[in-house]
């Protein structure tokens, strides 16, 4: 399927709710961090996931995703 929209695109904003929704899954692959928050911006030129974590110190800490689909090539 050719993609006929961009920023955001559909397959952007669909990866990037997933990364939301996988939430519980990639805590299991954190034991020393705990997701406290996810701010998702899907409406986004490309979409950003922001995941907001908390260390077994009690650090926090920020990852960022930002989701960018490049051009179709057929």
């Amino acid at each position: 399927m050719k993609t006929s929209k961009y920023n955001p695109s559909d397959l952007e904003v669909a990866f990037a709710q997933s990364l939301e929704d996988l939430k519980d899954d990639i805590q299991k692959k954190l034991p020393d961090n705990e997701i406290i928050k996810i701010e998702n911006r899907i409406k986004e030129d490309n979409p950003l996931v922001k995941f907001y974590l908390l260390d077994n110190d009690g650090d926090p800490h920020e990852i960022v995703l930002k989701v960018i689909q490049t051009p179709d090539r057929f």
